[in-house]
């Protein structure tokens, strides 16, 4: 029996991984210690792996496909095939970011006045390809952790750390002089295993659900009566994928109203709705939106 050999991240990643794709229909047991997890489907089989080194697995053809950071892609300069952009909306809203940053009394201003001086990263190769296509020469080394410390406390002169809103950083003592890249997880496979028709179907198979959970996560779906009379008031204000199912209520006249709209719109949306004679509203969770 042919399986498909799937990656699942290690650390930030593995909570939100696990839940989305229970979401979409996976179950994935996990052990503390089995690096072998179990999944509800004989045709895929699964390993644990550090997204940091995710893609490089990926490339050499260890996993078929797996799930990792668009910065670690770039850090390994891995020759893979992005299958699809997922953003986790339920650990971050926003991307990630990785600036550069100095101290706030710092006198260096720009990119420029980094000639020569020292840059502390966890994002080693990245970092240095970056600054050698600006033509600038700096020193990078690697950090293994703790990376802002080292630039507070003078063990180099700039940093280029992950952030999303750089609060963190401005509370450190921190300023962004510059963003050197946003990062997003990604679903990607290795090259010859895009090029199989099984493997490419299930493939796809699995971006499809798990987009589509990802979708369903920021959308709600809305039902309600409304007098027949009313329906076109209620209708100038409803949001919907397409357009609102409506129904009539056996003998009666009332109609039966559903759709779908973001959360953030529910908020105001309902009191609105029944202002202009919806009733009976009933709000509930999706699993997933194709």
């Amino acid at each position: 029996m042919r399986q498909l050999m799937l990656g699942i991240p290690k650390g930030s990643l593995q909570e939100s991984t696990l839940r989305l794709f229970q979401q979409s229909g996976w179950i994935i047991s996990l052990s503390e210690r089995n690096y072998f997890p179990e999944i509800n489907d004989p045709f895929i089989r699964c390993s644990i792996c550090r997204a940091q080194e995710m893609s490089r697995y990926v490339e050499n053809g260890t996993f078929d496909v797996g799930l990792t950071g668009r910065d670690w892609i770039m850090e390994n300069d891995s020759k893979i095939h992005v299958v699809a952009d997922l953003v986790y909306s339920k650990v971050s809203q926003r991307p990630a970011r990785w600036v550069l940053a100095v101290p706030m009394d710092s006198a260096i201003q720009n990119e420029k006045d980094l000639e020569g001086k020292k840059i502390a990263t966890e994002l080693l190769s990245f970092t240095r390809r970056y600054f050698q296509s600006k033509g600038i020469r700096v020193e990078v080394e690697f950090s293994w952790g703790a990376t802002e410390a080292k630039v507070i406390s003078g063990l180099c002169d700039a940093i280029v750390e992950v952030t999303e809103t750089g609060s963190t950083m401005r509370a450190n003592g921190l300023r962004i002089i510059d963003e050197l890249m946003q990062s997003n997880t990604q679903l990607i496979a290795n090259l010859d295993a895009w090029k199989d028709p099984w493997k490419r179907d299930k493939i796809e198979h699995i971006s499809l659900l798990l987009q589509g959970a990802l979708r369903a996560e920021g959308l709600v779906a809305l039902k309600m009566n409304v007098p027949k009379g009313k329906i076109e008031g209620v209708i100038e204000i409803l949001p919907s994928l397409n357009a609102p199912t409506i129904a009539n209520l056996y003998q009666s006249d009332w109609l039966s109203v559903e759709t779908v709209v973001s959360k953030s719109q529910v908020r105001e949306l309902i009191p609105d709705l029944i202002k202009r004679g919806a009733e009976g509203i009933i709000e509930f969770t999706l699993n997933k939106v194709i």
